[in-house]
């Protein structure tokens, strides 16, 4: 369990110092990410960014278990 603590938290840091560049990516606006926007409202859900990132941390996780 400390191992996978250790992990996550050295993932954290390296997701925020690289966050700035991954902006200028367009990873958080794709085409399958749900924007609604009305005049006094605003909702923004990050779907396909959301699954590419899952897609992303699985194969880290398991990279680092095998």
């Amino acid at each position: 369990m400390s191992r996978f603590l250790i992990i996550l938290g050295l993932v954290l840091v390296v997701a925020g110092l690289l966050w700035p560049f991954v902006g200028r990516l367009g990873l958080g606006r794709l085409p399958g990410d749900i924007v609604v926007e009305r005049e006094n409202y605003s909702f923004y859900f990050p779907l396909m960014t959301s699954l590419i990132i899952s897609v992303v941390l699985s194969l880290v996780f398991w990279l680092v278990n095998r």
